[in-house]
């Protein structure tokens, strides 16, 4: 890892434009994880915040093994209270929870833990792959958003992240650093569906 231990992102990361909800996400692997858990059916900006509103409602901090501690039904409520922290609160709340509940049990609590003990790129997405609700597509994206604006970088990591490893296409979350930014990566993905569906 190039840039330092992996513990918090070089630089603050801009992705909510809430810098409550940034800041969040630059100093917690746990809450970078968790937001991409989120970042499904929903704008980014809305999954990426979710974290920050779950700390508010559980006592200020982002607390992965307090939310693994609850009952799930006890956490789903909390991301169903107004407003949700999802379009889908059940269902990405019972998804969160196991995620935490996996950290805890694997990790020791900590996402950091996970791609500190990756040797290289492939072990690194090989981890985040085997996470609830994390397929190809989403590892792949979570190790280019750890390369891109966390430091993660062991060897291979561009290489494990496929063409979300690149530089200067804005094709993810991994590129957003600012609103203009923001639009480029949404004007990607209306083209890549569109792109989809016709074909």
């Amino acid at each position: 890892m190039s840039e330092g231990d992996g513990r918090r992102a070089p630089q603050e990361l801009w992705i909510t434009g809430d810098p409550e909800a940034d800041h969040l996400l630059s100093t917690s692997g746990n809450a970078l994880l968790v937001g991409m858990t989120l970042d499904q059916q929903v704008p980014m900006e809305k999954a990426f915040s979710g974290p920050y509103v779950i700390a508010t409602r559980m006592g200020g901090t982002f607390d992965v093994p307090a939310i693994a501690a609850l009952d799930v039904d006890d956490f789903v409520a909390v991301c169903a209270e107004k407003p949700a922290v999802h379009r889908f609160p059940g269902s990405m709340g019972k998804r969160v929870h196991e995620v935490a509940r996996r950290l805890v049990e694997e990790f020791d609590g900590d996402a950091v833990n996970l791609w500190s003990s990756a040797p290289d790129g492939a072990a690194l997405k090989r981890a985040v792959a085997g996470l609830p609700g994390f397929a190809d597509q989403k590892a792949s994206i979570m190790v280019a958003l750890l390369g891109k604006r966390w430091g993660v970088r062991p060897d291979g990591w561009r290489e494990a992240a496929g063409p979300y490893g690149n530089e200067g296409e804005f094709r993810s979350v991994a590129d957003v650093v600012d609103a203009e930014s923001l639009q480029k990566v949404r004007a990607f993905k209306k083209q890549a569906k569109a792109a989809a569906k016709a074909g």
